[in-house]
């Protein structure tokens, strides 16, 4: 494949051999697996790669050993590294041994041979090739070093300036080279017989110099120069060589030197790998060192000069070294994350005049420059803009701040605008009940007098019947009488004027005794006696010692020590414990307790004093304090005591007067969990009952004496609290009212929601009914179930084919979710706890009223309870009324849709109608979400039916290659890491590069950005002219 001897009968041999292979059958499995494992290792894939190797069959597995055995390395690495050698020494010319032993070919043809094999042979030649016994890396470096300083000196002669001058130039030039690599040289492999060329031996001399190259047969030195670059190229592209490479001290200066090359096309191949590089991390670090390096070997005044001077003053254009050129300044400037060091490089280049050129290649008639032009213009970093955009956005920062102080504002004012509003429907609707519920009695009281007038008519019609039948029935007495008078006086039996018929009447019976006086009701009973006073304390009975113990004496230290802070057990509490075998006592013999004082005290001597001061140091000594109070419940009272910081006249009189200034609500909390308790109110009256010294009792025991002095001291902190607390649960439990009420009545006066109903009972009587038959409501828990039931596809559910149904066949309703009102609030609201809040309430208020009313005639009257009566009694009447309304709205609208409200919280009835409002409203999103995606699919079926194969692979390509665009827009180049470094790597990189510029993610954003100001000032010019 290259890496024999170039030879046309070599070349015939090997055609031959490959255009007649020998094909082996398959081996078995075992063996296939063993051989193409050997292979695939042999290859050094990427792990994707070689996945994608290992899915062949058989049959191409085997194919794939065969044609890899087919190209097998025809020279090993040391047959190409003994030729560099030799062309190194400067001996080799007189020796015909060497001379034979490099045959008949050229220095150029070696290398090319040599990049030919590290390029396609296995990975296995490239690591013997590079192995510390070989260490052809070494040895390449070198013969690339000393082909630079060849081709230096050819170009120095070629030149029209003077013998001498060129000569003292590539003097400086070749030692300021040779002085780099010489350092290592002898380090690396046996050079005693190879000598760097000096001017005294094979350069000074033109002739020496002829004679050399051409006994050796070495080609030109520009040519090795650039196959040199080659072979480095090809290392690179494995990951072990590319770390060599990296990692040796010399090779990325040699490859930055062969920019002095005078074919463009070597220079643009160095350009291109020393670019690759800076695409991996550490290798931006190795490129700016190999420039520094050039400009000390170049006598540069700026680094990059040398560059720029190729870059602007070319002798012929070349556009593979312009564009590779281009693409390294944007590189070497635009890939380092500080932003700080970019400018720095920016800078740098700016000042060897980059800018200026740039300008005039933006108009250059080439694509790829102008792209890579246009890639680093918008990667180039402002300070100017950079500094405006940094005051604007501090401007922007603040103004966001006031926007956001104004959404808080304004939000808090909505808030309380929207309490204020639901607080007004509450009203109205309570109103509207009221007025309702007038209306209604109205109704009632308008029937009932209907049917009494109409009672009332029918009886005078039966009335008028009656008196009409009487008076023809007195017309017929009348004519009777008539007719009767008139035969009488005829003269048959007349009664004379002056008789007049006898009356008898019977008398009235006399009226019925009067009933007799109801018994007296009984004498009132007596009022209920006094309470008992409570009962004398039992005195205390035994012995101090309690019952069967002695009585241990007190022992006297001679120093003061400090207190042990133990939980004692009483004496009665001993009896049948491990203590009551225990004695003490004799330990205090047996005990050095004189050491323990002394190690332990933290007083002076109580008794090493002079007598007369004795009676005066006793009457001064501070009496030991008492305490009554458990160890635990001390400390704790201490604390408050310390938290309330009042005096003990101070905190009775605030406490008495109610004042909630000179003691704050956190402090009364505090005292009601401090408040003695019935023990300890008990042992305190013990004590003083006793008439024992108060003075010897703790601060914190005087404490809590104080505290139970005052009288009432628990209902009056409790008082306290409830004033405190009453206008805060007051603002709390109204607007949960006021949610409640609103959100029933919006509830039951929606008409739109009764229809909703009504089509979801359809939609389940139509399904069911032919099973389970019709049914008349359903529970509202039913709601859930409508998303849970879909179609045999799984795309749709009834609910979904529900809101569909309502916009197609009654479009009025797809607003019923505007008329339920603060369901929301509503949902989470518990009326329980409003209830007990509410009892609280009652309870405090009553309290407090009970206490005003029993001290309203004293002398010092609390005002402020006074006050505050007159202040909260009408709002917790209010709150009272409104909190009956909510429970008789509520229970309303619950019985109204056939729940119970035994159990059924409003959390949990308005929690059903927002999770329905939800999901009606997300149901309507998919629909139209759905329509779109219809109607796209036709649309694209449509313009499918003439060519759909060929659509279909161009509409995915535009969407590859949207994507792809898109990517390359927004997506920053991410620096490759050394560990992440695979085999072809380094060509993966510069193909990269090739296919697209390099570009930052923020360039995107200050290319838009300069493409709007420049629109912008072409618009400002149009409008000037």
């Amino acid at each position: 494949m290259g890496n024999e001897e170039s030879t046309p009968t070599s070349h015939h041999d090997l055609r031959t051999k490959s255009m007649a292979p020998m094909r082996l059958p398959v081996p078995d499995q075992g063996e296939l697996e063993r051989r193409f494992t050997k292979v695939l290792a042999s290859m050094d894939l990427p792990p994707d790669k070689a996945r994608l190797l290992r899915s062949y069959d058989d049959e191409k597995k085997w194919d794939l050993i065969c044609d890899q055995e087919l190209v097998h390395a025809k020279q090993p690495p040391d047959f190409y590294l003994t030729k560099l050698k030799t062309y190194l020494d400067p001996t080799a010319s007189r020796s015909s041994r060497k001379r034979k032993m490099l045959g008949g070919e050229t220095s150029s043809q070696v290398l090319r041979d040599l990049e030919i094999s590290l390029r396609t042979n296995h990975i296995e030649w490239v690591h013997e090739f590079l192995n510390e016994e070989n260490k052809g890396l070494d040895i390449l470096v070198d013969y690339l070093s000393y082909t630079q300083v060849v081709m230096r000196r050819e170009q120095l002669l070629d030149t029209s300036i003077g013998l001498n001058d060129s000569d003292t130039r590539f003097d400086n030039t070749f030692k300021r080279t040779v002085s780099h690599t010489r350092s290592f040289r002898t380090s690396t492999y046996d050079r005693r017989k190879i000598k760097s060329p000096k001017r005294s031996s094979s350069i000074a001399s033109d002739t020496r110099y002829s004679k050399h190259f051409q006994k050796l047969k070495m080609g030109e030195a520009r040519d090795d120069v650039h196959i040199c670059i080659m072979c480095l190229r090809a290392i690179m592209n494995h990951q072990y060589g590319f770390n060599l490479v990296t990692a040796h001290n010399q090779a990325i200066n040699c490859i930055a030197l062969s920019l002095n090359h005078k074919s463009p096309r070597t220079k643009a191949l160095v350009l291109e790998l020393l670019a690759a590089v800076c695409l991996v991390s550490g290798g931006h670090e190795l490129i700016l060192s190999a420039f520094d390096n050039f400009k000390v070997v170049c006598s540069e005044k700026h680094r990059f000069e040398t560059l720029m001077e190729y870059f602007q003053n070319y002798e012929e254009f070349h556009i593979d070294f312009m564009v590779a050129c281009m693409q390294f300044v944007n590189i070497i400037v635009h890939s380092v994350e500080d932003m700080n060091f970019r400018v720095h490089l920016q800078y740098e280049f700016s000042t060897i005049g980059l800018d200026q050129y740039l300008a005039k290649l933006r108009h250059t008639e080439s694509d790829r420059l102008s792209v890579q032009v246009s890639a680093y213009l918008d990667n180039m970093i402002e300070v100017a803009t950079l500094l405006d955009d940094s005051e604007a956005k501090g401007a922007a920062l603040e103004q966001v701040h006031e926007l956001e102080e104004q959404l808080s504002h304004t939000s808090e004012k909505l808030l309380e605008i929207e309490e204020e509003s639901m607080a007004k429907i509450v009203e109205l609707e309570k109103h509207l009940t009221d007025v309702l519920n007038e209306k209604n009695q109205l109704q009632e009281r308008t029937k009932e007098f209907e049917e009494q007038m109409f009672t009332l008519q029918r009886t005078v019609s039966e009335r008028e019947s009656e008196s009409q039948q009487k008076a023809e029935e007195l017309q017929l007495h009348m004519s009777e009488l008539e007719n009767l008078r008139k035969s009488m006086q005829s003269g048959v039996f007349v009664v004379g004027k002056g008789e007049s018929a006898p009356v008898s009447s019977t008398p009235a019976p006399p009226p019925p005794p009067a009933p007799a006086p109801p018994p007296p009701p009984p004498p009132p009973g007596a009022p209920p006696p006094p309470p008992p006073p409570p009962g004398a304390p039992p005195l205390a009975g035994g012995m101090l010692g309690g019952p069967g113990l002695a009585i241990k004496a007190k022992v006297q230290p001679k120093y003061k020590l400090p207190f042990l802070n133990w939980l004692v057990l009483k004496p009665q509490q001993v009896k049948g414990t491990v203590f009551a075998e225990l004695d003490d006592e004799k330990l205090y013999n047996v005990i050095d307790f004189n050491d323990f004082e002394e190690r332990f005290r933290i007083g002076v001597n109580l008794f090493d004093v002079p007598d007369g001061a004795l009676p005066k140091t006793r009457a001064s000594r501070k009496v030991e304090s008492v305490t009554l109070l458990e160890p635990n419940r001390m400390r704790n009272v201490a604390i408050t005591k310390k938290k309330v910081d009042l005096g003990p006249d101070d905190l009775a009189r605030a406490v008495t007067s109610f004042n909630l200034k000179a003691l704050p609500l956190d402090y009364v909390d505090i005292l009601i969990r401090m408040l003695p308790n019935d023990d300890e109110v008990k042992k305190y009256r013990e004590y003083e009952r006793d008439k024992k010294p108060v003075g010897v009792l703790s601060e914190e025991d005087k404490f809590m004496l104080h505290l139970c002095h005052i009288e009432r001291l628990s209902q009056k902190l409790t008082i306290m609290s409830f004033t405190g607390n009453f206008f805060d649960t007051v603002h709390t439990v109204q607007p949960q009212l006021n949610a409640v009420i609103a959100a029933s009545m919006s509830i039951k006066n929606s008409q739109k929601v009764r229809k909703m109903l009504e089509i979801i009972l359809a939609f389940g009587n139509y399904m069911n009914s032919y099973k389970r038959g019709a049914v008349y409501g359903f529970k509202l828990q039913s709601l859930d179930m409508l998303l849970d039931t879909r179609t045999p596809d799984k795309k749709m559910t009834l609910l979904h084919y529900i809101v569909q149904t309502v916009e197609q066949k009654f479009p009025s309703l797809a607003s019923f979710v505007s008329e339920l009102r603060y369901i929301e609030k509503a949902a989470s609201v518990s009326l329980e706890n409003i209830i007990t809040d509410l009892n609280e309430l009652e309870k405090g208020m009553t309290m407090t009223k009970r206490e005003y009313e029993a001290r309203k005639e004293s002398r010092d009257p609390p005002l402020v309870l006074r006050d505050f009566i007159a202040n909260a009694d009408d709002k917790l009447q209010k709150l009272k009324y409104d909190s009956k309304t909510a429970q008789e709205a509520y229970g309303a609208v619950v019985t109204y849709f056939g729940e119970s409200t035994r159990g059924l919280e409003p959390h949990i009835f308005f929690s059903m109608f927002v999770r329905f409002v939800k999901g009606y409203q997300q149901a309507q999103l998919d629909n139209e979400n759905r329509k779109k995606l219809e109607a796209v699919a036709n649309a694209q079926k449509q313009a499918s039916m003439h060519d759909k194969k060929k659509d279909k692979k161009n509409k995915e390509e535009a969407v590859v290659g949207e994507l792809k665009k898109r990517n390359r827009q927004i997506k920053d180049k991410k620096i490759l890491n050394k560990d992440d470094v695979y085999h072809g790597a380094l060509e993966d990189i510069l193909l990269d590069l090739k296919n697209e510029p390099y570009r930052r993610a923020d360039a995107v954003r200050r290319s838009q950005r300069r493409r709007i100001e420049d629109l912008q000032a072409a618009r400002v010019c149009e409008e000037g002219f």
